[in-house]
């Protein structure tokens, strides 16, 4: 008699173990339409905060170039006036220390000029007589004397009193020459002067002329 069917002879116990618990995975599918179009617009927002982003970092960095530029002209321009002011401190240093010499010196050289005018002009030469004739002459040319030596040593300390400066002063103070009242009129305005500055003589020349015809014409 023949053997009833177990549905368990032909079954993997092994196979049953190891099977997986998770159910198998759906085969993929092909992206639809609106898959498509949703990536598409996911992709452009994403472009766009890339955009976004990117024009952020771009104002940034104007922004920080500015502030380097401006750190750099601040640098170079704090070293540049340093530079200049200590260098023009140093220069109008010196020039008011030279300037206060000869200012110092100008006052000194005025005194000495005064004094020496003032001993100049005392000498009245019209008082002298022949006792003292010889006295007087002698302290007079040593003054006139010491006032040259005055005016030489007072010439090569003082560029006021160069020969450059003092010809520049003679020229601005001389007398200019009185320009001539004819000078700016026409030609015709002369001839009319001139003839009637001269027509009295004209006159005169042409009556002796008549008078001398009339003596020829008697005779």
């Amino acid at each position: 008699m023949a053997t009833e069917y177990d549905s368990t002879e032909f079954v993997d116990t092994d196979f049953e173990t190891h099977k997986s618990p998770y159910p198998a995975p759906d085969p993929i599918r092909a992206p639809t339409r609106d898959d498509v179009d949703r990536k598409v617009v996911e992709a452009q927002q994403k472009l766009a905060e890339l955009k976004r982003a990117q024009d952020s970092l771009e104002r940034e960095r104007a922004s920080l170039e500015e502030l380097r530029r401006r750190q750099n002209e601040f640098q170079t321009g704090r070293q540049e006036m340093i530079h200049n002011l200590t260098r023009g401190l140093g220069l109008l240093e010196e020039a008011e220390f030279k300037q206060r010499q000869e200012a110092e010196q100008m006052v000194k050289t005025i005194g000495d000029f005064r004094d020496a005018l003032r001993k100049i002009e005392a000498i009245h030469d019209e008082t002298w007589n022949k006792e003292n004739f010889n006295v007087e002459l002698t302290r007079a040319l040593t003054a006139i004397e010491n006032a040259r030596m005055e005016w030489n040593t007072a010439r090569l300390k003082l560029p006021a009193l160069s020969p450059e400066a003092l010809k520049q002063t003679e020229e601005k103070t001389a007398p200019t020459p009185a320009a001539s009242p004819l000078a700016n009129l026409s030609f015709g305005e002369l001839c009319k002067i001139g003839l009637a500055m001269t027509w009295p003589l004209v006159l005169v020349a042409l009556g002796a002329l008549g008078i001398f015809i009339a003596i020829l014409a008697r005779h």
